[in-house]
């Protein structure tokens, strides 16, 4: 699995420095330890971390996957996705609104009559939206979503663990699972599937913590 960069300095102080707590790590790093818990929790889970309560953060150095790490590779997105919750670009942004109200989701897939995914719609998008007085009966989503090709997904057969990791360092809260075709004009599409989110996360490891009791 590639690291991030402050991934790979954490590794490198708990190796110099460990056993040490989280707000040690933080301090050193001058982040905050909430800052910091997602990536002791990916470093931990994938073996290369121990964490003791009341001790702190100490290096593997014969480490192999851990028991959560090797059960995470197995399982597939597929296993885990929602159903997705989409709207048309040409939605007007008050029913994308009503949408996610509804639907109780914080970002809509919005898509073609096809589901071809063209962009995502966020509650920030909308907030945006609002405060810059746009008639939101009026103007459609296409206006202010944030387009393709700069949208975060996961395919249905792509590692769980892989998929919250892009939830983790993007931090979104879901991620359009897609299928990928070419065209009759040669050109890649992403039809939507289903959605990935951080409650798909949470129940998983609440599944997991729940099979090893």
């Amino acid at each position: 699995m590639e690291w991030t960069e402050r991934q790979k300095r954490i590794v490198e102080i708990v190796k110099a420095s460990g056993p040490i707590t989280g707000d040690q790590i933080a301090a050193k790093l001058d982040l905050t330890r909430a800052t910091l818990r997602p990536d002791l929790s990916i470093l931990t889970m994938s073996g290369i971390l121990e964490a003791k309560p009341r001790v702190g953060y100490s290096y593997r150095e014969n480490r192999g996957p851990s028991p959560i790490m090797e059960r995470l590779l197995q399982l597939r997105v597929c296993a885990f996705k929602s159903m997705p919750i989409t709207v048309l670009e040409t939605a007007s942004i008050y029913d994308a609104t009503v949408t996610m109200f509804t639907q109780n989701v914080g970002s809509v897939c919005v898509v073609d009559p096809d589901r071809v995914l063209l962009g995502m719609l966020s509650r920030k998008d909308v907030l945006k939206a609002s405060l810059g007085k746009s008639d939101l009966q009026q103007v459609p989503v296409g206006v202010i979503m944030t387009r393709m090709p700069n949208i975060y997904m996961t395919t249905s057969d792509e590692p769980v663990l892989s998929a919250a990791k892009k939830l983790v360092q993007h931090q979104v809260d879901s991620l359009p699972v897609v299928e990928v075709y070419v065209d009759e004009n040669g050109a890649e599409r992403y039809e939507v599937v289903g959605r990935f989110t951080k409650t798909n996360v949470t129940n998983l490891f609440v599944e997991i913590a729940e099979t090893r009791l």
